[in-house]
């Protein structure tokens, strides 16, 4: 009988050092699941969006100059405040308004610079030439542009239901409380009352009235805004050596202390506001931003009536989950139904940006399922079942990884990070599946009794790892330059070129060390009938 030495399989590449480390690692089967776990903890954890948020920072410097005209707040104020803001680096558009006695100009930051850093440098250039300001300017005023909180994710309609006689300003009210009250949930960012109407005293002014006692419409706004024109002042000591304080409050109370505000003297006698125009209590009728809400008759099929409504709206900080926030003012709102009620207010979400961005998370998902599901039926036909299963299991672990990094740089899960997903799926389970087939090939070779199944395995991850990690490498390199592209496509894009390097950087280290592993536990060498022939024959 001759025995022959057989030379063991040296290992050359990263994929059989890996394949070789693992494959028997009591602890391999352990980190999948701690993969998947990961994965699913971040798929819950990170902020859902429906789109990602792109930082788009500027800003307004306000300079009131009482007086000025527009060509000379150009001269004296725009132009040279226009090459002061050029210095600032970062600045992509300056556009400045020229009027009667302010001049406005308008910063836009280009996008992707940071919001605080971007304010603070507008705010420093401004204050760094205040002295080079004419005469007669007034203090600037330096107004940051809040992007990222001005998009409302939920809007609320409240309106007073048919036969309720609740009045508008009743109604301004109870939904100030709930304002009140949103402002303090977790990651809202701001809120917002449109149409509303408020109290406040209306002042008709009689113009011939006005003309004939030589007055002016500015005497009447100055006389309106000195509220406390009718306080008395603070008396000194009396005989008692006590101090007597008048507890009037420094505001109006009634229409009549509104016409008993003195406007002017007139030949040695006082002239009252009530004297030149009438005064009302009511709403503020100068609010032209109403809405109406209409009823529709369910069983005409037709709009039956209207009522005024308010809309609130809410908005989150930046990078926090809108689905979270959502929930919690949903919450508030149902804390409130008892007392809406009871004072005859009925309310219509408008827009649940939550409630969309959710869906749209979880109906990519779905997708993503199927496809998974697709892929692992093709390859039941193409190498077998529990290939199929091999393969299948590389996708959702190779996600997850890819979940949990996106999670650990601070990215939110949205349409564009599901898409970048997506677009990478195809690609992710071609190193998986270029694994089992040369493990398949490896498996059905006429020498394959010779060989150790663990052997087996380490020698076709190992032969196959050069060229994978080659075409891998180069599918990396087409996403590169997607990440140098700027504006508003680029921020918006941004997800694909991050994630899916890291996915398909992911796919090689899983099909390295997951593929052999599970070859290992599920398949087996296939028995050879034409050895057996030999056998009986000899």
């Amino acid at each position: 009988m001759q025995t022959t030495n057989k030379k063991e399989y040296q290992v050359t590449d990263v994929a059989g050092k890996l394949a070789k480390g693992f494959l028997r690692n009591p602890l391999t089967a352990v980190l999948g699941a701690f993969l998947i776990l990961m994965g699913y903890l971040a798929l819950n954890i990170m902020p859902r969006e429906e789109d990602p948020q792109i930082a788009i920072s500027g800003g307004a410097v306000i300079v009131p100059m009482p007086g000025a005209s527009p060509k000379e707040i150009e001269n004296v104020i725009i132009n040279p405040l226009e090459r002061k803001l050029r210095e600032v680096s970062g600045i992509e558009h300056i556009h400045g308004m020229a009027m009667e006695n302010v001049g406005v100009v308008n910063v836009m930051y280009y996008i992707g610079e940071d919001r605080e850093d971007s304010n603070l440098k507008l705010y420093d250039k401004v204050m760094q030439n205040m002295d080079q300001l004419p005469k007669g300017t007034m203090q600037p005023i330096v107004k940051p542009f809040d992007i990222d909180i001005d998009i409302p994710i939920v809007t609320i309609a409240f309106y007073p239901k048919p036969k309720s006689d609740l009045s508008e300003v009743e109604l301004f009210k109870i939904v100030r409380e709930v304002q009140q009250k949103l402002n303090s949930v977790n990651n809202v960012a701001k809120t917002t009352l449109k149409g509303a109407r408020k109290a406040q005293y209306n002042i008709e002014v009689d113009m011939g009235k006005l003309s004939a006692y030589h007055l002016s419409l500015g005497q009447i706004m100055k006389a309106v805004q000195s509220v406390a024109v009718n306080v008395p002042e603070v008396k000194g000591r009396t005989q008692q050596n006590t101090l007597v304080v008048f507890g009037v409050k420094n505001a109006i109370e009634s229409v009549d202390d509104v016409g008993n505000v003195m406007v002017a003297q007139y030949m040695g006698s006082p002239i009252y506001l009530k004297d030149v125009a009438n005064v009302t209590e009511g709403i503020d009728i100068q609010n032209f931003q109403t809405a109406e809400i209409l009823h529709k008759n369910a069983k005409e099929e037709q709009f039956s009536e209207s009522a005024k409504q308010v809309t609130l709206t809410v908005a989150k900080l930046a990078g926090t989950n809108a689905v979270f926030v959502a929930d919690e003012v949903m919450e508030v709102l149902k804390s409130y139904e008892a007392r809406f009620e009871k004072e005859g207010i009925g309310y219509l979400v408008t827009r649940n940006y939550g409630t969309r961005a959710n869906e749209a998370v979880n109906e990519l998902m779905h997708h993503l399922i199927i496809t998974i599901i697709i892929i692992a039926v093709m390859l039941v036909f193409a190498l077998g079942w529990k290939e199929s299963i091999i393969v299948t299991f590389t996708v959702p672990a190779i996600l997850a990884i890819t979940l949990f990094v996106a999670y650990l740089s601070g990215q939110t899960i949205n349409r564009i990070t599901l898409f970048a997903f997506l677009l990478s799926l195809g690609l992710l389970v071609d190193a998986a599946i270029i694994v089992i087939e040369n493990i398949h090939r490896h498996l059905h070779a006429h020498d394959v009794e010779s060989k150790e199944m663990g052997e087996l395995l380490v020698e076709a991850t190992d032969e196959i790892g050069a060229p994978t990690n080659v075409a891998t490498l180069a599918i990396i390199m087409t996403m590169v330059p997607m990440a140098f592209v700027g504006g508003m496509m680029g921020s918006f894009m941004q997800p694909i070129p991050y994630n899916v390097p890291v996915a398909l950087i992911a796919s090689l280290f899983v099909a390295y060390i997951f593929t052999p592993y599970l070859s290992l536990k599920l398949l087996k060498k296939p028995k050879h009938k034409h050895h057996h022939n030999e056998e009986a024959h000899s």
